[in-house]
Formats: C-alpha cells, structure tokens, sequence
C-alpha cells in the first residue's frame, strides 16, 4: 500500500477538526497502521492532543517543528519526533505558523512548499497514512495542505452556525482542483452531536442537498471523555478506551479506509 495523506480541514472554527484528526490518527495505529501526524495550525491542538503543554511550549519555541522546516527548507524527515503511543510519529506546530503566508510569499512555487517538503518521507514508504490537521483559513498555507494531501475529511459541528462557510470550502477545495486535480473528499463527519435537537437533524438534511459532500455514516456525540481526554492531552481512545466517543472514532476510522481504497 502507498502512504495515503489525508488532510482534515474546515474554515469554521470549533468544528472539531483537531480532535477527528487526532483521534482518527489514534484509530488508525490502534489497527495497526503506521501514522504521521502532523500539525500544520499554529493553534497547535493536535499537538497538545499527544504531548503534555510543557513539551508542546518547548518544540513550539524550538527549531524541530513544522515552521522551522518550511522557513529553512529543511526535508519534513529531519524534525520527526516519537509519540507515547505505537505507531504513530508527529511532526509539531509553532505559533509561529501564524506569520506562515509571509514565508510562503518568498518561495519559488510557493504552493509546493509542503509537497515538497514531505517528498522524501512520502516515498519512503515508511506510513501507512500521514494526517495533515490544517488552521480554520482559506489563504495560500492552506492550499499547501490540500495540494501536498490525497484526501480531504471535512468535520462539521452540528449548529446552527456549524454548516456557515461549508460552501466556501466546498469552493476553496474546487479552486485546489484546478492544481491539484486528484484530491478526494472523502467526506463531511457531523461533530459535537446531541441527537436530541433538531440542529442535527437539519445538518444532515443540508448535507443530503450537498450532492458533493458523501456525509460519512457515523457522527460524533458530544461526550465528556473528549474534553476530559483534551485536559489530559491524550486521544480519547487512549484516556478511556471503552467510551463511546473511542467506538465512534474507531468506527470513522474504518468508514475513512474504506473510502481511500
């Protein structure tokens, strides 16, 4: 098998793109695949996702993180670093990602920058897979993300405001396209569920009207193990692996390998 990249991404924030992304991750090396993480947002939640604060500070301030590489050039395979966790390998953000598109503006083939980047790493087999957690913006960094990645897993928050901008991204990812012509989307997961109000009833509906957006079978319930998890900066599966936010990661996980192959 070829390592598959899938970027998580949505302009909106408080979507729950950091948390699917790190516990799709988490999913796929508990099946045994290989998995590279890495965080391209300069909020760095999917790094606090894996490593406790203190640590997250020390490799934002330092040199082996994702903006020291796209600054200095330096080949994605140079600032990977171990996890807690079997299977799964990280690259980490830095704050410092927020003046990203300033950096980007003085490279040649600046939408390249990250394929380019990963190159080495992509061909060498070493991962099954590697996650690509992009920042809630629609500007040139996150076309990097989106033209360096295979795929694309679109989380949506089950809210009134949760669907706002979906068909702006829906558009970010047409103009990609016109690049990067085999990105896949492989689908829009509904988050932060509580079945009992109507809002996630009318998500869905909007969805079923969105013939390009395939809504994945399973949706994500709100569920205090997550937050708990967060607070403990370790996925869900890994905090409490019997709750029932795991099992529905784990079953999104199996619906996101199926649609890859």
């Amino acid at each position: 098998m070829q390592t598959k990249l899938i970027a998580f991404a949505n302009n909106k924030g408080g979507s729950g793109k950091s948390t699917t992304a790190a516990n799709v991750g988490y999913s796929l090396a508990e099946m045994g695949k290989k998995v590279l993480m890495i965080d391209c947002d300069m909020q760095l939640n999917l790094t606090l996702a894996f490593f406790p604060e203190e640590e997250v500070i020390q490799m934002a301030r330092g040199e082996e993180n994702l903006y020291s590489a796209v600054k200095n050039g330096k080949d994605i395979s140079e600032i990977i670093c171990k996890t807690p966790y079997e299977n799964i390998d990280f690259v980490p953000s830095s704050t410092l990602l927020s003046g990203i598109e300033f950096e980007l503006f003085t490279k040649w083939q600046r939408e390249f920058v990250l394929r380019n980047l990963l190159k080495k790493t992509v061909e060498s087999g070493v991962y099954d897979y590697i996650i690509l957690d992009a920042p809630p913006t629609l500007g040139g960094w996150t076309m990097n993300i989106l033209i360096a990645a295979d795929a694309l897993v679109l989380p949506v928050e089950a809210s009134p405001w949760g669907l706002f901008g979906l068909a702006n991204m829906l558009d970010f990812v047409q103009q990609v396209k016109t690049v990067s012509p085999d990105i896949d989307l492989l689908g829009v997961v509904v988050t932060k569920v509580d079945t009992r109000k109507n809002y996630f009833k009318q998500t869905l509906a909007a969805l079923k009207e969105q013939p390009d957006c395939k809504a994945f079978e399973t949706y994500i319930r709100l569920d205090a193990n997550v937050e708990w998890a967060e607070d403990a900066c370790k996925p869900v599966g890994a905090f409490k692996k019997t709750s029932r936010s795991a099992e529905e990661y784990r079953n999104l996980t199996k619906e996101i390998v199926e649609r890859c192959q």
